[in-house]
């Protein structure tokens, strides 16, 4: 073939290659723009969501602190607390709404969690004291000016001055912190933040309750803190283990701040966090797989009874357990003067071939374990029987301290039950009230009982 022909036939091809190619980024470049702009679309609308949601939650505060009828009360608690909820759900979206607008999603979780307490303390006697009136004003007060807020930053997006962003713009803005605390070039929504209102605080029985801040749990109060050495020391102790092969791997803060050292133990790596105040095992857990089952679920919670016993952990009875992948993890409470403590829940978990115990947790024990004056029920179990559905078959009935949604306990009538349809139902009846206080249902199959 002459060489000139063979020339055109490679600029032929070359040329169709490039116009292929171009075809091609031409195509990808449409449909980036395309998903770019289906995805500012799920901003947008996550934001219209958000700054709704705050302005509905402005209504309802102030509706309540208005209302004086306990059922319209009970009725905008509700409201608000779904409205708190929708707009957590819409901020939740947007892929800067935990990190640079923190103390709007603390001021959502909070306002919704306060309405739905005083919800549950609403009585035929007293809708809300005057303190919690003024407290619901300062709240929809400060509803109103992040509602304010919200609607200026959304009339600029709709009117293009500002442009939401995508995830990777936000996490490599979010990634320029330069020491200081400050995030680099912060988008136009920090606004939300720098502009915050004030907020009152807020002390109730919930779990985002203010009081609840900066506490000690009740099993440290008045222990020294421990140096890393002496956790490393606590942690060998506790699983019989040579202190050496343990590495500190990570230092967590919070309400319980802990050690958190590994080792290599039989075959698994062994991960175990002791508690910097006071030395006390937090958790331990084994990434051991369970081979062959070779001990029953009575034997396993035989294995894990009698290392709570060895640990120092008396007078513990079991509740419910879940088996998975050859591993059984049982729930105990300790029993005061025949009643379930609840709040002090400690779970432990036993490798059913070997019965090695390969998981522990304690926060529950440690945070509200101690000495206790229980009160004598004022209301007898036969008396609280009644408050249970005609439609339950009572199976059997105690007494169990239960934790609310903060940092209270409330003494109940517990009574186990079956429904119609065969499942079990646990209703609690407050044992000096005589209303009732709580309902779990049971979710049991072969593999143990799911608690909801």
């Amino acid at each position: 073939m002459p060489k000139k022909k063979i020339r055109v036939l490679t600029a032929s091809f070359l040329a169709a290659a490039f116009v292929i190619t171009a075809g091609f980024a031409v195509q990808g470049h449409v449909r980036a723009t395309q998903y770019r702009r289906l995805l500012d679309n799920g901003y947008l609308h996550a934001f219209a969501e958000l700054t709704t949601a705050s302005s509905e939650l402005e209504v309802a505060l102030t509706k309540m602190s208005h209302a004086t009828s306990p059922a319209l009360f009970a009725s905008l608690c509700a409201q608000a607390y779904s409205k708190a909820q929708a707009a957590q759900s819409a901020l939740g979206e947007l892929p800067y709404g935990n990190v640079e607008l923190e103390q709007t999603a603390a001021f959502l979780a909070r306002a919704g969690d306060y309405a739905m307490a005083l919800a549950q303390g609403t009585s035929a006697e007293l809708v809300c004291s005057d303190e919690h009136r003024d407290t619901l004003y300062q709240l929809s007060q400060a509803a109103g000016e992040l509602s304010l807020t919200l609607e200026t930053l959304q009339a600029q997006l709709t009117a293009g001055a500002i442009q939401p962003e995508d995830l990777a713009q936000a996490q490599d803005r979010l990634a320029a912190d330069d020491g200081s605390g400050q995030v680099n070039g912060g988008s136009a929504f920090q606004s939300v933040e720098s502009d915050f209102p004030e907020v009152p605080t807020l002390i109730y029985d919930g779990p985002f309750s203010q009081h609840l801040d900066g506490r000690t749990p009740r099993m440290l109060k008045g222990l020294p803190q421990v140096t890393e050495e002496e956790a490393r020391q606590a942690a060998a102790s506790f699983l019989g283990l040579r202190p050496e092969v343990f590495t500190l791997t990570a230092r967590s803060e919070g309400n319980l701040p802990a050690y958190g050292f590994t080792a290599m133990v039989d075959g698994g790596q062994l991960y175990i966090q002791v508690t910097c105040q006071g030395g006390q095992i937090l958790e331990v857990f084994s990434s051991r797989t369970a081979g062959e089952t070779a001990l029953s679920r009575a034997e396993g919670c035989e294995k894990a009874a009698a290392f709570l016993a060895e640990k120092g952990y008396a007078n513990m009875a079991p509740s419910y357990f879940m088996e998975q992948d050859g591993v059984l993890a049982i729930n105990f409470a300790p029993v005061e003067s025949g009643v379930y403590c609840y709040p002090d829940l400690v779970q432990v978990s036993v490798a059913l071939d070997t019965g090695e115990i390969v998981g522990f947790e304690a926060a529950g024990y440690l945070t509200h374990h101690g000495s206790r004056d229980l009160p004598s029920p004022t209301v007898d179990a036969q008396t609280a029987q009644a408050l249970v559905d005609d439609s339950l078959t009572v199976l059997s009935h105690q007494l169990a301290l239960i934790p609310t949604g903060g940092d209270y306990e409330v003494l109940c009538h517990e009574f186990k039950c079956q429904a119609q349809d065969g499942t079990h139902v646990l209703i609690y009846v407050n044992a000096l009230t005589g209303q009732q206080q709580h309902i779990l249902l049971l979710l049991e199959d072969e593999n143990g009982t799911l608690v909801l």
